[in-house]
């Protein structure tokens, strides 16, 4: 009878173990993706200028790459539906959307000189289902 409720209590020791550690795991988990939005959600909330979006695009491209993500003939990333992130930029004086990779390639040192210091806001941010950002658009601010 002794041998019975050890076993039991051993049983539910494990077990009280194994929950808190899943739960402490999934903390963590929701905490490192708050702090990885966090770097890309501070450039949402208010104006930016062409160097922050310089900013932005090297560190969705070290994110990408950092991850893997593979590109697609025309050397854009492809959405993996998890880690990538992409962002666009509108551009109202001449009414035309670039994505981050046209600018990488360019050179973002060109689209710096060209934009450092025009004026944009974000207008659009979507997640992946895992909660990670996985686009950010900025548009240009018409003065």
């Amino acid at each position: 009878m002794k041998k019975n409720i050890l076993l039991f209590v051993i049983i539910a020791i494990v077990i009280l173990i194994i929950v808190v550690y899943k739960v402490n795991s999934m903390q963590n988990h929701k905490k490192q993706i708050l702090n990885y939005n966090a770097e890309y959600e501070k450039y949402t909330k208010t104006e930016i200028y062409g160097t922050n979006i310089a900013t932005v695009i090297n560190k969705a491209v070290d994110n990408n790459e950092k991850n893997k993500i593979p590109k697609d003939k025309d050397g854009f990333y492809i959405d993996d539906g998890e880690n990538y992130i992409g962002i666009e930029i509108n551009i109202t004086t001449n009414e035309t959307t670039y994505k981050m990779e046209t600018i990488d390639k360019v050179g973002v040192k060109n689209f710096v000189s060209n934009f450092n210091l025009i004026a944009f806001k974000c207008t659009d941010i979507k997640y992946h289902e895992n909660g990670r950002i996985s686009k950010i658009v900025f548009t240009q601010i018409e003065e």
